[in-house]
């Protein structure tokens, strides 16, 4: 059964705060973040969608635990957003909505989940006004040694949806598996119209 989707907006993403930490933390340790990270940090990170006007988190339940969440808000809100080389690539920061995380435990993968988290989130910047969504995504070498041998790209189905990737990137810090502390790691930008 596919799990059913709510989505959340105000202070009533509060609610999912915990949850999302957790679900940042299990499924940010595989390919290809590897992200050694902690659910208290996390949850501290994560309170900013609550204060934030306009975010939107979507939580995908299976009764009531939640197995799945994405998130957005508009990008001018965001704290790195200062970081994006958006006059290289034509956009405005007010016209811009940021796609944030989309976290999905394995066993709930291939249910169209993806695109439920996508369609929300896109619509709910719709509403707002804004002509562009936009995420990142990490990119490490096919070489690296933690690659998985059956890892699968995620760029058919971004691009299936009409997103591009964009020659224009973001540098990021945190502590992999294994590592001792922080090191950079880059984003590719992708866009989409709206």
């Amino acid at each position: 059964m596919t799990p059913r989707c709510e989505t959340l907006t105000g202070a009533a993403i509060s609610s999912a705060i915990e949850d999302l930490a957790r679900l940042r933390t299990e499924v940010f340790r595989d390919w290809p973040y590897l992200y050694d990270g902690d659910p208290a940090n996390e949850s501290k990170y994560l309170r900013s969608y609550r204060n934030t006007p306009n975010a939107i988190l979507i939580a995908a339940m299976d009764g009531d635990r939640v197995v799945g969440c994405a998130t957005g808000m508009p990008l001018s809100h965001h704290q790195d957003a200062r970081d994006l080389p958006l006059t290289d690539l034509g956009l405005r920061l007010e016209d811009v909505f940021y796609c944030a995380e989309s976290v999905l435990l394995p066993e709930y993968r291939g249910r169209g989940l993806g695109h439920v988290f996508f369609d929300r989130r896109e619509a709910h910047a719709k509403a707002l006004g804004f002509k562009t969504a936009l995420f990142c995504a990490v990119e490490r070498p096919d070489s690296h040694p933690a690659r998985p041998q059956n890892a699968r790209s995620l760029a058919p189905f971004w691009k299936g949806r009409g997103y591009t990737p964009r020659d224009a990137f973001v540098r990021m810090h945190w502590t992999d598996l294994g590592d001792n502390g922080p090191s950079k790691k880059q984003l590719r930008v992708w866009t989409h119209d709206l």
